[in-house]
């Protein structure tokens, strides 16, 4: 079934909604979980073409990365991350192929009209794009 499941995290409350529906999935099938950020801040979405220094958003990403990787680990999951700079559905997607997930598993919000042409953006341009299942979650207010 499920080998490699890619989880998009916020560094957010929805981080618990997402993993707390994946971990006994991932148990039963034995999959690797493969934890994203993408820090999309100026620096983040520059670093690269500009050769800037860490902006204190990717440090603090990359840590939070860090210690849920370890929290994963010690609960016995396969887990490796990546900090990923940009926009967060073109690093998702590119991620997914290079990494050949099976399962791509996120939270939307669930806003109405106008938020989710503002914040939806992310899980509809992913669900559109990749050729494996997108497990959407619901976060609760």
């Amino acid at each position: 079934m499920y080998k490699h499941i890619l989880i998009p995290l916020e560094n957010s409350a929805a981080d618990e909604t997402i993993l707390a529906h994946i971990k006994p999935l991932a148990r039963i099938t034995g999959a690797a979980l493969l934890l994203v950020h993408v820090a999309d801040g100026w620096v983040a979405r520059n670093f690269q073409q500009l050769k800037l220094a860490e902006s204190q958003e990717m440090k603090d990403d990359r840590a939070y990365l860090e210690t849920r990787t370890r929290e994963l680990t010690k609960e016995g999951f396969t887990c490796d991350a990546v900090l990923a700079l940009g926009e967060p559905s073109d690093e998702i997607i590119k991620l997914a192929r290079e990494r050949s997930v099976d399962l791509i598993a996120m939270t939307t919000h669930g806003h109405r009209f106008i938020n989710d042409i503002l914040y939806g953006a992310t899980v509809d341009k992913v669900r559109h794009e990749v050729d494996v299942p997108v497990l959407l979650l619901k976060v609760k207010s």
